[in-house]
Order: C-alpha cells, then sequence, then structure tokens
C-alpha cells in the first residue's frame, strides 16, 4: 500500500519538523508555536489535497472497470442469445429434415 507509506512518511516528517523547530527556535515561544501550527495547517492541506487527488483517481479508475464489465457482462448476454437463437434454429431444421426423411421413408415402403 504506497498511499500508506507516504502518509505515515508526511505525518512523521510533521512530526520531526515540528519538534526540531521547537528544539532550535532563535524566537519566542509565542512565534514559533504558531509558526508551527501554520507549517502544520499547510502540511496538512496539502496531505488533504494529496488525499483528494488520490481519491479522485481510485474513484475513476473503479468507474472505468465497472463500465468496462458492464458492457463485458452485456456482450456476453448478447453472445449467449445469438447462440441460443442459432441453436434452436438448427434443432428446428433438424427435425424438419428429420420429418421429411421419415416421410419419405414411409412413403417408399408403401
Amino acid at each position: 500500500m504506497k498511499a500508506d507509506k507516504i502518509i505515515l512518511g508526511v505525518l512523521g516528517g510533521v512530526a520531526v519538523g515540528a519538534l526540531l523547530g521547537v528544539l532550535f527556535a532563535p524566537e519566542k515561544g509565542d512565534k514559533t508555536r504558531r509558526k508551527i501550527m501554520d507549517k502544520s495547517n499547510d502540511y496538512a492541506d496539502e496531505l488533504k489535497d494529496k488525499l483528494d487527488t488520490l481519491l479522485g483517481t481510485i474513484t475513476n479508475k473503479y468507474e472505468k472497470i465497472w463500465q468496462e464489465g458492464e458492457a463485458l457482462v452485456s456482450e456476453g448476454k448478447s453472445k449467449y442469445y445469438d447462440a441460443k437463437h442459432d441453436g434452436e434454429s438448427l434443432i428446428a431444421e433438424g427435425k424438419s429434415k428429420f420429418q421429411d426423411a421419415k416421410n419419405e421413408i414411409k412413403n417408399t415402403n408403401i
């Protein structure tokens, strides 16, 4: 699951960055916390955008596969009914020829 690894990597990077920012901050705590919060919000927004894009891509692929599956099922049904009709026609033709042969044999014996 590549997406899971990306998400964990981004979240881990945010956490490490926030920790290092607090430890090495040259400014007051309020300013540092505000910067960390702003940066965290930026990362969260970026992550949300990437997840939305990933979800959109997955949804599009799913819909495409679903449509292709429906088309295959429809085509399969069509071929089945065509074969069934052809088979029924062959059976009717065979019965007719059998009757004709039977009648011919019956007429020659008379």
